[in-house]
């Protein structure tokens, strides 16, 4: 791969974006990848709704999946496909340790993020996190971008270098 690519979608949040696509597009510069943030003018609360508004499938929705592991309490990013269903088991074994639901706050907090916008980068804290081996299959896909209405296209590749975390099968 020759970097990050350039998106298609339109121009950045306007200077009134919310706070949490606003620092999105600040990672992603940062982290050096032209990608921009796009907000719908309603927020989209399903892998479903995500890609009827982007004109997509929802198997080219990256859902972001917090967890938290049930022994040392460290968080545990999951981006899966938007047609799986996490394999909690598997991606327990993965880590070494169960798998615990994350409640709204502990999300927030090791995020920065609410849930419903997790992005895969630009987090409060470092996570342990894993890619569904399932999004590579796609030339393009959707990722939340720290709100429930803004998301930003990229080639799938990129996720490992923009969230630090291990391409595996995790349905």
């Amino acid at each position: 791969m020759s970097g990050p690519a350039r998106s298609t979608a339109p121009d950045p949040p306007p200077a009134g974006a919310r706070a949490g696509a606003r620092r999105v597009q600040e990672a992603l510069q940062r982290a050096g990848f032209a990608h921009t943030v796009i907000e719908l003018a309603h927020p989209v609360r399903s892998a479903q709704a995500a890609a009827d508004a982007v004109g997509c499938t929802v198997a080219q929705i990256a859902k972001s999946i917090v967890f938290r592991a049930a022994v040392s309490g460290r968080p545990v990013l999951v981006i899966t496909s938007g047609a799986n269903r996490v394999n909690e088991p598997r991606v327990a074994a993965l880590l070494g340790e169960p798998l615990a639901k994350a409640d709204p706050d502990f999300v927030r907090e090791r995020t920065g993020f609410a849930i419903g916008g997790i992005p895969p980068l630009g987090h409060a804290t470092p996570l342990e996190t894993f890619i569904d081996e399932d999004l590579l299959a796609h030339p393009r896909i959707w990722a939340a971008a720290g709100h429930p209405n803004a998301l930003f296209e990229l080639d799938p590749r990129e996720l490992e270098s923009m969230s630090g975390g291990r391409v595996t099968g995790v349905r």
